[in-house]
Parts: structure tokens; sequence; C-alpha cells
């Protein structure tokens, strides 16, 4: 045997220093151990935490602050609105009196509890304002001045939000008055911090007689006061002033009072008012902007690179807002400093690079390169405000090689804020979207996750801008010229996949719902529906399973050939379905429910009816009873009396169930389900003045499907005339021009006239009459909101696909329904019987189908199916 290796022999070294080692060791814990032991509480001190079960609340309560202890204290403090709202007389009369004689020596942590649960009492209006101005104002103003600063700050919080609902009278004599000696130099810097806050606060409270003749005045002394906190605290509180005095006051009082603060020796004071002149610039006119607060701002900026990082975080905060209130009044030079102005800020710290190791670089180089951080990501902020400032007919000459440098910054917060701002920047560019092709490809490949998950919270609208935006026709598909679109949207995909951070795998499957709207239909066949099988399959996150089996359904619904849409169908029965795994099945019937959502109701009879409800026999308890839970909506799908047979087939399933279940959790939801099942009303062949809304709808999801088949059908026809194939670039030109929508205004008519049943025609005119008819229908729809992919209710998910039931109703009232079979029967291709053997269930014939030997099955044609339909009473 071979000698151990060297860590081996390291690893089993049990020599005495190592020993005494593992004994200092053991020591430290039993160290840590004891304080644990120590806070065990003896008998002693139990018995005195004891309180007799027999009191009431508030006797309990005025027990505990009498003689418990400080935990018991707090914790009846902090139960103080529960009493208020149980008995508030008695509250006030016997518990209150003694919360005010323990909070005089409370420590920090009942003090805050207090100022919470007053607070609260406020909110939750026990009492009336004037019962709560008596009891609780004296308190919270006795205890402003806590010595310490969270304390103080807690009580001014709640002073602030009950002056929100103080009589002006109250306010007067109990806040107002005092406060003009607490504002004098001669109170402490707390004091007249406070008296900054509450200042501002009563602004709204008052006329403007009162403010100009006792506020403005402790308004200017505090401005002037001898410390730059106060200063800087007041100086904070003049926007509110300003909005509540009216314009011509502020021009006379509170303006002259930030020029001079924003000269002031203090950093923080002069970025106070520079902050304030900021919020403030849509109160001043065009003059007060051009001539006092432009060549302030112009001095602020040139100062700020020579003064604290922290007035350039504000300043790059702020810099969008300043560039839009003042629009109008630059000189073009003025113009285009500030535009170099931003510019620089958006580099400021990249030149500073270098390869040292962190641990290596002195904190307060650390500190400054944090500001700079957040310096770039205020810019990636502002960014869409600094394309209306340039106008974006300008942006590739002004602001692209910026955008471009905010794309590929080092550090991921820049790259997060600009992903979120991706959306604005593509709608403000409009036409000149495609300039930012490549920026989109750069941080949908971005290496942190944060980044991707701020960009596809709008990437169903960005690529929709991309695809239609341009230069070129809006029909032309501009990722034709883009071929790196697929390809980024897949890695994007792989690298959520691999992560942790399933949530954002499940958005992002989300919104590829958007694709079918984008891409054409043979390039996501090839690249992305396969993906979402394994997904469905392999991937162990119920959430990301279901959103692949939404966004499979949304790319089988939109899929243009008939051969790919019947192998996906089998595909989904039989890997799903008919899986060996438990799991499997499971999803199918998630799929079933999506495809009742997303499809018309002949289309699910048609293929997933008798493969779902197979599951009956299913040898798992929790598979039969997800089953259970569906069949209310799987019978929803059925029309009478065309589908009586699958009635038929449902009954006697359900039957089935009631007799043989053996477990009893699936039996109690069986009984529940037969009951629901009973009180459904069956939809008729015919419409209903009950289900006409839901008819129409499906009628219409109905027509939508058929009209994918018939424009498939003389495509083919085109290409075997011409006798040449169609390039991709042409396909996908005539797959916008003719793709089916998924909403359609309401002032597109719906009635669809066409050939009588008795004289079917099948000549090259008249079909070239469909698809000219189709285009032009189709041309006119507008897309749905991707949003509607992601909500799960049925009525809404078929609203998005569907017209307004409204809209329907005003077009089509009479002529609808005969002239929509009348046309399905006599029009469809011959060819729709699928190559593919797919359970099939024919609406119609009577007979019952046997789901095990359906799947050997050829389907039936749709045209004898609605020919069947159609000739059933």
């Amino acid at each position: 045997m071979p000698p151990p290796p060297p860590a081996a022999v390291a690893a089993m070294d049990f020599s005495q220093n190592s020993l005494f080692g593992y004994m200092d060791d053991l020591q430290e814990l039993t160290i840590i151990e004891r304080p644990v032991r120590r806070s065990l509480k003896t008998p002693e001190e139990i018995e005195r935490l004891t309180v007799d079960e027999d009191l009431s609340d508030i006797d309990r309560a005025v027990y505990l602050l009498s003689a418990g202890q400080d935990i018991q204290g707090t914790s009846v403090i902090a139960n103080l609105p529960s009493l208020m709202r149980q008995n508030p007389a008695e509250t006030l009369r016997r518990v209150l009196p003694k919360v005010r004689e323990v909070l005089h020596v409370a420590g920090v942590e009942m003090q805050l509890t207090a100022a919470v649960s007053f607070l609260t009492i406020l909110q939750e209006e026990s009492v009336s304002i004037h019962t709560y101005a008596h009891s609780f104002l004296q308190v919270i103003l006795l205890h402003l001045e806590h010595r310490d600063a969270g304390v103080s700050n807690a009580w001014l919080e709640t002073l602030l939000s009950v002056i929100e609902v103080l009589p002006k009278e109250t306010l007067r004599h109990e806040i107002l008055n005092p406060l003009v000696s607490k504002a004098q130099l001669s109170q402490t810097v707390q004091s007249r911090l406070v008296s900054c806050k509450i200042l501002g606060k009563l602004t709204n409270k008052f006329d403007a007689h009162t403010i100009k003749r006792e506020i403005l005045p402790l308004v200017k002394s505090l401005c002037q006061d001898v410390e730059y906190e106060v200063r800087s605290c007041m100086c904070r509180q003049l926007e509110n002033i300003a909005q509540g005095i009216g314009t011509d006051l502020t021009k006379s009082v509170v303006l002259p009072e930030l020029i001079e603060l924003s000269r002031d020796e203090g950093g923080s004071v002069r970025l106070a008012a520079f902050e304030t002149l900021v919020n403030l610039l849509d109160i001043f006119d065009s003059d007060d902007r051009s001539q006092t607060i432009l060549p302030l701002v112009k001095s602020f900026c040139e100062k700020s690179f020579k003064a604290d990082e922290s007035i350039l975080v504000s300043l790059s905060f702020h810099l969008g807002k300043l560039c839009h209130g003042l629009y109008g009044i630059f000189t073009p030079d003025q113009h285009l400093r500030f535009l170099e102005f931003y510019k620089k800020l958006c580099t400021l710290g990249l030149q500073q690079e270098n390869g040292h190791n962190e641990n290596q670089i002195p904190p307060q180089i650390l500190e400054q390169e944090k500001k700079y951080i957040s310096v770039r990501k205020n810019c990636a902020y502002n960014f869409p405000a600094m394309i209306v400032f340039v106008d974006p007919k300008n942006f590739h000459m002004e602001l692209y090689s910026t955008f471009f440098c905010l794309c590929h910054d080092p550090e991921v917060p820049v790259r997060y804020t600009i992903a979120i701002c991706f959306y604005e920047v593509s709608k403000l560019l409009n036409s000149g979207v495609n300039l930012i092709h490549k920026e989109l490809m750069t941080l949908l490949q971005d290496e942190s996750l944060e980044v991707l998950d701020a960009l596809i919270d709008h990437l169903p609208e960005i690529l929709e801008l991309m695809s239609t935006g341009g230069e070129s026709s809006i029909h032309e598909n501009k990722f034709s010229s883009l071929p790196d679109l697929i390809p980024a949207l897949t890695a994007a995909e792989q690298r959520a996949a691999a992560s942790l951070k399933w949530r954002t795998h499940e958005k992002l499957l989300q919104k590829y719902a958007c694709l079918p709207h984008v891409i054409s239909s043979d390039q996501i066949y090839y690249r992305f529906l396969q993906r979402m099988f394994t997904i469905m399959m392999t991937n162990n996150v119920l959430p990301v399973q279901k959103a692949a089996s939404r966004t499979l359904c949304i790319f089988l619904r939109y899929n243009r050939k008939q051969e790919q849409r019947h192998e996906v169908i089998q595909k989904l029965i039989e890997q799903l379905g008919q899986g060996k795994s438990y799991w499997n099945r499971l999803r199918f019937l998630d799929t079933c429910e999506f495809i009742i959502e997303i499809f018309s109701k002949s289309f699910f009879c048609k293929y997933f009816f008798l493969p779902a409800i197979e599951l009956t026999h299913d040898p798992v308890a929790n598979v039969r009873m997800k089953l259970c839970y569906l069949l209310p909506k799987v019978k929803s799908t059925l029309k009478i009396p065309a589908d009586k047979h699958l009635l038929q087939q449902l009954e006697m399933c359900v039957r089935k169930l009631l007799c043989q279940e053996k477990d009893k959790d699936v039996l109690a939801i069986v009984k529940r389900t037969v009951l629901e099942l009973d009180r459904m009303e069956m939809s008729m062949d015919a419409f209903q003045k009950k289900f006409y809304e839901k008819d129409l709808l499906d009628q219409e999801k109905e027509r939508e499907e058929l009209l994918l088949l018939e424009m498939e059908q003389l495509e083919k026809e085109k290409q075997q005339n011409d006798g040449r194939p169609v390039s991709e670039r042409a396909f996908d030109k005539k797959r916008r021009d003719t793709k089916t929508s998924t909403t359609l205004p309401k002032s597109v008519p719906v009635s669809l006239p066409g050939p009588s049943s008795s004289t079917p025609s099948t000549s090259k005119e008249i079909k070239k009459s469909k698809l000219i008819r189709s285009q032009s229908i189709n041309s006119q729809a507008f897309h749905a909101k991707y949003g509607n992919f992601d909500k799960c209710a049925s009525k809404s998910s078929a609203a998005a696909y569907t017209p307004s039931a409204s809209g329907l109703a005003k077009t089509s009232m009479i002529s609808l329904d005969d002239s929509f079979r009348t046309r399905n029967a006599s029009s469809l291709p011959a060819s729709f019987s699928p190559n593919a053997p797919l359970p099939s269930t024919s609406r119609g014939t009577g007979t019952s189908v046997d789901p095990k030997s359906s799947g050997s099955k050829d389907m039936q044609p749709r045209k004898a199916t609605l020919k069947s339909r159609k000739s059933n009473p």
C-alpha cells in the first residue's frame, strides 16, 4: 500500500500540541454556552413574573405597569391599541396615567414602543381627535427632546402625523405658541432642529396672513442660525413652506433665503439649497429661472468637482429634473456645457480603474469609488431625461457613446439601472430604436442575473419596438437582419436556469410568450419549443414548469405549420399525459388547463378531452385528485348536442370514480366535484343569451385557428404554383402581413361572408380572395399587451386573444354563427387531416371513442367535423 499523502498525515496529527489545541477549542465552546445557562430564570424570578390569570385585561395592565418588570411594562404599552379598541374609557382612566408615570423613567425600548402605539391609536381612530389631543398630545410633546436621538425622532414622527388631523385652534395654542420659545438660540440644537420640522408641517395648516405674521419670522431666524445643522434642516423645509404660502411670498421671502443659503460656508447647507431650488423650479417663472436660478446652478456645477463627492452624488441624481426644468432658457453654449458635464459624470471614476486588489486599496479610496459608482448609477437613471434634453433625433451623435459606456459599465448597479431604463429609451428613440439593438444583446447576455431581471420586465415591449421600429417598412421583421437575437435569448434562459434564482427564470419564460409576435414560427419551433418541453420534464421548480407549459401553449397557438402542431400535441400526450412519472402527468393536467384558457373549446375537445379524462384511472392519488379539480373546466368545453357522446364519457368516468375510488381524500373531492358538475349549465351549439359573451369569444378563437389552416394551405398552393421556394426573409414578411391577431379593434367587423355550403367553390380566385380578406382583417389588428399572458383568469385570458364582446355584438349579432359555420364547412382545405396519428374527438359523432385505442386512429378531418356539427339540430 502506498504511503498516505502529506495532507492526510497532517490531518491525522495527534501530537500533544494538537491535542492541547483541541482542548482550547472545546473550552471556548464552553465559555460561549455559559451566558445561555445564566440567562435561565430561577424559580424565584419565575414567581415574580407570574400574574393571576383571573385578572381582567385592564387590571393586568395596571398591575404590570405598577409592579412588573420593564419587559412586562413594554408589553403592556405595545398592547395599548388593543386595549383602546376593547375598552377606551377604562384604558384612558386607569391605564394611561400609569403609562405617563412609567415613561418618565423608561428606557429606549419602552419609549420607542410608546411612540409607535400612540401613532397606531391615532391611525385606528379609536377615540375622537378632541379626546386624543386632550389625553395623548402632552405626552408626545413632553418627550420630543429626549436625550436619545432615535427616541426623539420617533416621537417627532408621531407628532407630525398628529398635526395633520388636529384643528387649527389646538395647533395654535398647543404647538405654534410654544414653538416661538423653542426656536430661540438659547435652546438646544436638538430643540431647534425639531422646531424646523414642525414649522415645515404647520405651514399647510394656516392661512397666508398667519403664516406671514407668525411663522415666516421664525423661518428666517432658523435659516440664519449659527449651527450649520439647523440651517440645513430649515433649508430642506423651505419646499413645504413655499407650497403653503404661494408664488408671491415664495419669490419675496423664500427665494432670497435660498440664494443666501446656496452661498453658505457649509457644504451640506449649499447642497440642501441646491436640491430645494431644483424641487421648486416649477413655481418660478422664466425670468427667475434665467436671471437667478441658472447662474446659481452653473456656479454649483462648476464647483462640484472640487467639493465633496457626496455633492456630485446629489447633483447627478437631480440633473435630469434640472435640465427639464431649465429647458428652453439655455443658450446653445450653455446647452452644450451641461451636456458635456453630464457625459463627464457618466464616466467618473472609470479612468482610475486599475488591477489592484481591494485589500490593498486604502479605505478612503474605496469609499470614493463607491460614491463614483453612485454618480454613474444616477446618470443611468437620468438617461431618458437627457435624451429629451438633446432631442431623440440627435441621439446617435450626442449620446450613443455615453449609452454604450453605461451598458458596458464594470459595476452591476450601473448596468442594472440602465437596464431598467432601456424600455423608456426605446420609446423615446422610436424610429431610431435600431441604433441600440447591440446594447440590448449586451444586456441580455450580461453576467449578472440582476441586470437580466431588470431588463425582462419590459422585454416584450422592447422586442416589439425593435421589430417594428427603424427606418424600413413597418411590415418587415427587423430581426431578420439581427441574427444574434435568438442566441442571446437562448443564452439568457440557460443562464437563468443554471442559477438558483428561479423567479428570474420563471419571469423570463413568461415573457417569452411574446416571441410569436416577433420572430417566425419556424424559429420558435426549432430553437425554443423543445427547450420548453425539456424544462417541463426536468426542472425541479413548479412555478418554472408551469411558466414553460403556458409559454409552450402560446407557441402552439401561433404555430403556422400543421405538421409541427400535431407533433407538439402528440408529444404532450405521449410524454406528459402518458408519461411514466406521475409528476409529468400532473404537468399534463396543468397544460390542459392552459389549453382550455388559450384555445377554443373545439380544439381542446378534439385533441385533449379523452387523454385528460383517461387519467381518472391513474394509479397515483394525487393525479386523480388534480383531475377532479379540473373536471368542471373540462365540462365547460362541451356543447350540447354536438358533444353529447363526450358528456357521456365524462359522466361514466365520474361514476367509476365514485364507485371504485378507495382513497378517502380523493373520494371527498370527487363528491364535491359531482355536486359542482350537477349545478353547471351546459352550453348549446346555438348562441344562448346567458353565455353569449363567452360563446362569442370562443367563436373568435375557433375562427382564428381555422384561419391559420387556410392561410397555410394557400401559401403551400402558391409555392407549388410558383415552382420555387420562398426565402426566409420573404416568409417573415408574409408572416407579418398575415399574422393572426390576438385582439381585434372594435371597428373591425366580425361577420364573415362566405359561399354557401350547398354550393362549395374551390377555384383559385376564391381562395386568393380569402387570403386577401384574411390579410386585410389581420393587418388592422393590433398586438395584445403581453402582460395578459400572465393572467390566470380564463375570462381575462380569452379577452386577450379575442375582440371585446361588446364590439362583436354590435357587428355580428345575427350573421356570425351561420356564416361562420357555412364558411368553415365549405372552404376548409381537404388536407386538414393530419399526417401524424393523434387522439381525436370529432364533435357531432354519436359514437364514443375508446381512450386507449384513440391514440392509434387518424383524426377525422376538420371539414367532416364541422359538417357533422352543422347537420345536428
